[in-house]
């Protein structure tokens, strides 16, 4: 089925509305299979990647830049790619327990101008098409935390700073756009405003946790996005692979089979919102409720990305070529009205349990 490019925000960019995320390239997908992933999704019209220098993940300083370093060699050995997809990179924020990045609780626009040349570098291009923070350089509520503590602001580096170093990027050609990641509806606005109060680039896209085990995106962020037009690039559709069923059967302390999936195998995702026993007890349901109208889990809950109208790209991350055809596959579904309001009379009652 053909997919309908969408629009980034209030930049010129044109994507496919599933967007190839490649972060377990170089941990969990050897580099071999991970260009055979690219060259299939290439062929089945996806044009949008995204990577990041922290990746691959989960994070270790032996594998810090491998993802970039392998999507670079793919561009290397095959003519004409790089020009046939938006490339999407990410600055790492403040140090979480991720000294080999950078030290400290600030993120300099020096940092960041020298976060983008290792990327550019890696990566084997010239320029980045959509440069994203990956969390905020504030002390805000992420990766599962759910509040906000002023007593533990350590900012040291305004957004004014960030977007003049951004600004410096795009006027020396090095990136196109900009965008942010696991942001709340203060940073969205702050950024937008000082960009267009300073003549700084403006934020196109946030890349933001979404999917039936988390939508904590529809208590004002949404709003905040569609008012600004800032498009969302939705990650994690699969609950990290809760929500296509292959955990249903583990126990009730929380997922642990089957081994190869990236909840059990890693104890650091084990400790996040995914692995809480309320997320696993959450995907339950809505897997099940898939199965009682006929769908896959997986179908169900790419579906539910794949047309709510808060999102523009759904990115996907696989480790088979089988899991990238089924993701595929999945776009058309449709679910019933009586099917989505099934799935909000469940949200209402357990709300967003790997918020």
């Amino acid at each position: 089925m053909t997919m309908t490019p969408v629009r980034l925000g209030r930049s010129k960019l044109q994507v496919s509305p599933i967007c190839l995320g490649t972060m377990t390239f170089g941990e969990q997908v050897p580099e071999a299979l991970a260009h055979s992933i690219l060259d299939r999704s290439l062929e089945r019209g996806i044009d949008f990647l995204d990577t990041a220098e922290m990746y691959a993940v989960p994070t270790r300083a032996e594998t810090y830049g491998a993802t970039e370093t392998i999507l670079g060699n793919w561009f290397a050995k095959s003519p004409g790619a790089r020009a046939k997809v938006v490339l999407a990179s990410k600055v790492a924020g403040p140090s979480r327990g991720t000294a080999w990045v950078r030290e400290g609780q600030g993120m300099t626009a020096a940092d960041i101008l020298a976060s983008c040349e290792g990327s550019l570098r890696r990566l084997k291009t010239d320029v980045i098409d959509l440069y994203q923070i990956h969390w905020p350089e504030r002390h805000v509520p992420t990766f599962g935390a759910l509040y906000y503590d002023p007593t533990q602001e350590r900012s040291q580096t305004s957004i004014h700073e960030q977007l003049e170093a951004m600004d410096k990027l795009v006027r020396q050609g090095k990136i196109r756009y900009v965008g942010l990641s696991n942001e709340s509806p203060y940073g969205v606005h702050e950024f937008v405003r000082l960009a267009e109060q300073h003549a700084l680039p403006r934020v196109a896209t946030v890349q933001n946790p979404y999917c039936l085990v988390s939508r904590a995106l529809e208590n004002g962020l949404d709003e905040t996005m569609h008012r600004l037009d800032v498009s969302l690039l939705a990650y994690s559709p699969l609950g990290f692979g809760l929500l296509t069923g292959k955990y249903d059967a583990s126990g009730h302390s929380g997922p642990a089979a089957p081994a190869e999936g990236r909840i059990a195998k890693y104890e650091s995702v084990r400790r996040q919102r995914w692995g809480r026993s309320a997320a696993l007890e959450a995907a339950r349901r809505y897997n099940q409720l898939a199965r009682d109208h006929g769908l896959t889990p997986t179908q169900m809950a790419l579906a539910f990305c794949y047309t709510k109208w808060q999102v523009a790209s759904t990115i996907i991350g696989v480790t088979s070529l089988a899991q990238l055809d089924e993701d595929i596959d999945a776009w058309g579904t449709r679910l019933s009205p009586e099917l989505l309001a099934a799935i909000d009379q469940v949200r209402a009652e357990i709300r967003d349990p790997a918020a």
